[in-house]
C-alpha cells in the first residue's frame, strides 16, 4: 500500500492526498475505484488495439482512449507530486516511479512518433502496478517476502548455481552430437532454463544416452528446487496471520479487562456513596 502522511500539510494538500487515497470525507473510495477502472479499461484497449483487420474507426477510438487516460495518469500524477510531503522523495520512490511510468512513455511516443520503441510502449503496461497501490494483501506479501529474504536469496544463490551447472553439463554432452544447437554455454543456458523450471517447451531436446541421463537428474532437482519458495512464502504469510490474530486477541482481552475494571470501579463507587 502507498505510504500516506497523516496530519501533514495544508489543508488542500490533505484534501488532494485523502481524494487520491480513497478517505475522502465526500467521496470516498470513489476516485480510486476510477483509477482502477481506468487501468483495467486501457490495458483491454491496448490489447484489442493489437488485433488485425479491425476497422480504423475502431484504432482511433482506442488511441483516442489511450490518449485520455495517459492525461488522466498525468493529472494523478501532478496532484500526487503536489499533495507529496517530501515531493522529492516521492519522485523516485517506487510508486512515484510507477506513477511516471504510467503516462511518461505514451508522452514520448506522441512527441517521437517513433513506432519502433517497443520498450516505451512496454512501460506503459508498469501501470498495471497501480492496482496494487491500495491493497491490504499486496502489505502482507511485502512483509513476508522480508521476512524471509535471506532464505529467498539463498535459494536464488543455489537456482543460479544449477542454472549454470545444467548449463554446462548439457553442453557437454551434447555438443558433439548437436553442434548447431549446443554451440556453447551460453546458448545451452535457454534449455537449463526450461528444464529446471520443468516447462519443457520441447524445442531443444538432449539425444545422447549421457544426455538424457543428466536430464533426468536436473529434472529431479528442479522440481524440489523450484518448490521451494513458494512453501517458505506460504509459511511466511501464515505465521503473519497468526501473529495478526494473536495481535487482535490481546487487544480484545485488553479491551474486555479494561471494561471489567471500570465495571469494578463503578460498583466501589456505588457502594461507598450507599455507606
Amino acid at each position: 500500500m502507498r505510504a500516506t502522511d497523516h496530519g501533514s500539510g495544508t489543508a488542500q494538500q490533505l484534501r488532494i492526498r485523502g481524494l487520491l487515497n480513497g478517505r475522502d470525507a465526500r467521496w470516498g473510495a470513489a476516485p480510486i475505484l476510477f483509477l482502477h477502472g481506468l487501468i483495467l479499461a486501457s490495458a483491454f484497449a491496448y490489447a484489442l488495439a493489437t488485433v488485425p483487420n479491425l476497422p480504423p474507426a475502431a484504432y482511433q477510438v482506442l488511441y483516442a482512449f489511450e490518449r485520455f487516460a495517459a492525461f488522466v495518469f498525468f493529472i494523478e500524477y501532478g496532484l500526487r507530486f503536489f499533495a507529496a510531503r517530501h515531493r522529492l522523495s516521492y519522485v523516485f520512490s517506487f510508486w512515484g516511479i510507477i506513477d511516471l511510468l504510467a503516462w511518461l512513455p505514451f508522452i514520448i511516443l506522441e512527441m517521437s512518433g517513433a513506432s519502433v520503441l517497443r520498450l516505451l510502449r512496454l512501460l506503459l503496461l508498469a501501470r498495471m502496478l497501480k492496482l496494487l497501490g491500495h491493497s491490504r494483501a499486496m502489505d502482507r506479501l511485502v512483509l513476508a517476502l522480508r521476512s524471509v529474504r535471506q532464505e529467498l536469496t539463498l535459494f536464488f544463490c543455489v537456482a543460479a548455481l544449477l542454472l549454470y551447472v545444467g548449463s554446462v553439463g548439457i553442453y557437454l554432452f551434447e555438443h558433439e552430437a548437436q553442434p548447431e544447437v549446443f554451440s556453447s554455454v551460453p546458448a545451452a543456458l535457454w534449455w537449463s532454463v526450461v528444464t529446471l523450471t520443468t516447462v519443457g517447451y520441447g524445442d531443444v531436446v538432449p539425444i545422447t544416452l549421457g544426455g538424457r541421463i543428466f536430464t533426468s537428474g536436473l529434472l529431479l532437482l528442479g522440481v524440489g528446487i523450484f518448490a521451494v519458495p513458494a512453501g517458505v512464502i506460504t509459511s511466511a504469510l501464515i505465521s503473519r496471520d497468526i501473529e495478526d490474530i494473536e495481535e487482535t486477541l490481546e487487544k480484545i482481552e485488553t479491551s474486555e479487562q479494561k471494561t471489567r475494571n471500570q465495571k469494578r470501579a463503578v460498583a466501589k463507587g456505588g457502594k461507598h456513596k450507599s455507606n
